[in-house]
């Protein structure tokens, strides 16, 4: 459903827009796109699932996801809308059942069909642990993958950060990333893996690298540089201070394979820069730099990026 949003288009008096979102919207499998003109009334946006300017490039990729693939982009709403109202780690079992669902569904699948698995893998550690005083770091050790999250990488990274969480000892967590990109997503070749999705989600409960993150991220900082793409960007949220390099990157792309984001950024990133900004991201899979991250409070920090990355 496209809603166009004209400057200075009145809202009624005596409604609550976020009790009408709830009552009627909640739990209907549509997309309710605003298009905007100029400043408007911001009480409308809240029965908008995404909001985006009229003539935007990135309304054009939010147009063709939601042609190609309606019943990802309904999900994402869907998942998008109930957040606010969860905790943390509820909000993680939902993003990670409306996950597994999609993963059997048949957007996924044509993303699949049309990208063969690449059957030669990497060696060695994903992740290097080290602690000075009482700051421990997590670097990732994938350069020449970009540093993808590969279910390797994420159960090191869930043992260095429990024991972040366990160690009264350390105050503070650096997470860091070795090569030209702190982390391109999640690992491709991996995706739809396992023949089970129901499985899968437990898997993923059980390995969460958002659930671990987020019981740190008040004395987390996470250095970002490059491509910040997917669960890259997502768990970067989690963290109580991003710094980000000036070649930084970010963006949502799992709606163009048929899937919502999977590794928390349903519930990271509408912490830091709300539902609808959230939305624009993953609807479109626009990137976006460190500047307009700052802007949107989604980057506390911009550095000058480092030479031989």
């Amino acid at each position: 459903m496209r809603v166009v949003l004209e400057e200075g288009t009145r809202w009624p008096s005596g409604v609550d827009p976020e009790m009408l979102a709830r009552r009627r919207l909640a739990s209907l499998p549509f997309v309710v796109v605003g298009l905007t003109r100029g400043e408007v009334d911001e009480r409308w946006l809240a029965l908008c699932d995404v909001a985006v300017d009229d003539g935007h490039p990135a309304l054009a990729r939010i147009e063709e996801n939601l042609a190609a693939r309606p019943v990802t982009c309904a999900t994402l709403a869907l998942l998008l809308r109930g957040q606010q109202r969860l905790s943390v780690d509820e909000g993680l079992v939902a993003e990670s059942a409306a996950y597994s669902v999609l993963q059997s569904g048949s957007e996924f699948a044509d993303w699949r069909a049309a990208h063969p698995v690449r059957r030669a893998r990497d060696e060695g550690p994903r992740v290097h642990v080290a602690r000075d005083a009482d700051t421990l770091t997590v670097t990732f050790t994938r350069p020449q993958r970009l540093n993808a999250l590969d279910a390797q990488m994420r159960d090191e990274l869930v043992e260095a950060l429990t024991l972040a969480g366990l160690d009264p000892t350390i105050g503070a967590v650096t997470l860091r990333a070795e090569g030209r990109a702190f982390c391109a997503g999640g690992d491709l070749d991996e995706f739809g893996s396992r023949a089970d999705p129901a499985t899968a989600h437990v898997v993923r409960l059980e390995r969460s690298v958002g659930r671990v993150l987020a019981r740190v991220g008040a004395r987390t900082t996470a250095h970002v540089h490059g491509a910040c793409m997917g669960s890259g960007a997502e768990l970067a949220a989690f963290a109580g201070r991003v710094v980000a390099a000036e070649d930084t990157e970010i963006a949502l792309p799992e709606v163009g394979l048929g899937l919502v984001p999977g590794a928390g950024g349903t519930v990271s990133l509408p912490r830091r820069i709300g539902r609808l900004r959230t939305a624009w991201l993953a609807f479109s899979g626009w990137p976006i730099g460190a500047v307009t991250a700052r802007d949107w409070g989604l980057v506390d920090e911009i550095v000058p990026a480092q030479r031989g990355t």
